[in-house]
């Protein structure tokens, strides 16, 4: 029998227990054959204690929880932007609205997906030693520290562009503002939750509670709180120095080249590599996606008929994502646990994951 057919038979003909949550994976050979020796899966440690299988009423029970957090996060942040739009910046730098969905997006661009990775990372015991776990965080905190500074530039170009076509003008005085407060705001906000994924994930994995279930509500319940704050306040610091020539553009020159710093750090990690080349180009479309509908969402929220409506935006827009990402997190573990890049078990083959596969049984 060749390495793929090995590779693709179910958990329980090898011998391995059918969870997301024991100890670490038995290695696998270079032709993709899972070795599982007696020495070797005996070595593994469980969470503290051995874990049971998933249940419907655990995996029910960790996921509603967070997942009420991060609706409450969402009217928060509802709250404060409906508060924000009336201060002198928004007013009078009126892109700052246009900027706010795609800077809140980055939290399911990017802080989302890293508590997926580390869900992942933990699950399959890649980050059980000490000396690896080092390794994986500090290259995937530098990753997103990365993605964060370009995609911040990257969005306010968009959004003076875009208002620049609706309203047939570009206003050069305003373009420093836009860019140094998108950069501040992104870099900021990432590197307070992607901090917060890392200790989220390895007490979860401490605690013995699944990381795929809570990390990423948990991240969606902080994430448009802090960034629409840090937008707030850095861009009115800025506004209120606007006749300091330098401060801006020295601003984005410095954290752009920062940049280089976390891409060095990023290189400790070969996965990481890959996505720093070739994984620009979802999370781009992304943030165009979030700036088109961030001109919608300024165009409207100025008229009497759509008056109140900023409470309701994060939660119009956030409260489907968040079991989204729990469910692509939960697939995404199960599919690097039991098979190999570029191959689909066979009996995922016959059977499609869907939302009640993930929430309502121990396989995904």
């Amino acid at each position: 029998m060749d390495g793929t057919e090995t590779r693709q038979r179910r958990p329980e003909e090898l011998g391995l227990p059918h969870t997301l949550s024991t100890g670490r994976l038995p290695a696998a050979s270079e032709d993709g054959s899972l070795s599982v020796s007696e020495s070797q899966w005996m070595a593994t440690k469980p969470l503290g204690t051995e874990l049971n299988r998933e249940t419907a009423l655990s995996i029910g029970f960790q996921v509603t929880v967070p997942f009420m957090f991060a609706g409450l996060g969402l009217s928060g942040a509802g709250i404060l932007l409906n508060y924000f739009q009336h201060w002198p910046v928004f007013v009078e730098v009126n892109d700052l609205l246009t900027l706010v969905p795609p800077l809140v997006g980055l939290k399911g661009n990017l802080e989302m997906t890293l508590a997926s990775r580390l869900a992942t990372a933990a699950n399959t015991g890649q980050i059980d030693d000490p000396r690896e776990q080092h390794r994986v965080v500090n290259s995937n905190l530098a990753l997103i520290q990365v993605q964060a500074t370009v995609l911040g530039l990257l969005a306010a170009v968009v959004v003076l562009l875009l208002g620049a076509v609706s309203r047939g003008e570009l206003d050069f005085a305003k373009v420093e503002l836009l860019c140094a407060s998108s950069i501040i705001t992104a870099f900021l906000a990432s590197f307070a939750l992607g901090l917060l994924m890392v200790c989220i994930v390895i007490g979860a994995r401490k605690l013995g509670v699944n990381p795929d279930n809570i990390a990423t509500p948990i991240a969606a319940s902080l994430g448009d709180l802090i960034t629409l704050s840090i937008l707030a306040f850095i861009s009115s610091f800025f506004y209120k120095h606007k006749d300091s020539q330098f401060l801006t553009p020295l601003v984005c020159i410095g954290f752009m080249v920062l940049t280089l710093v976390w891409i060095l750090i990023a290189k400790q990690n070969p996965p990481i590599v890959k996505i720093l080349k070739f994984g620009w180009f979802p999370i781009i479309l992304a943030m165009v996606f979030s700036s088109f509908g961030g001109l919608i969402l300024n165009k409207t929220i100025s008229k009497e008929q759509y008056k109140g409506m900023a409470i309701f935006t994060p939660i119009i827009c956030g409260v489907g994502g968040n079991l989204v990402a729990i469910q692509t997190s939960r697939i995404s573990t199960y599919l690097h646990m039991w098979s190999t890049p570029g191959v689909l078990p066979l009996w995922m083959k016959k059977f499609w994951p869907n939302p009640c596969s993930t929430f309502c049984t121990s396989g995904l």
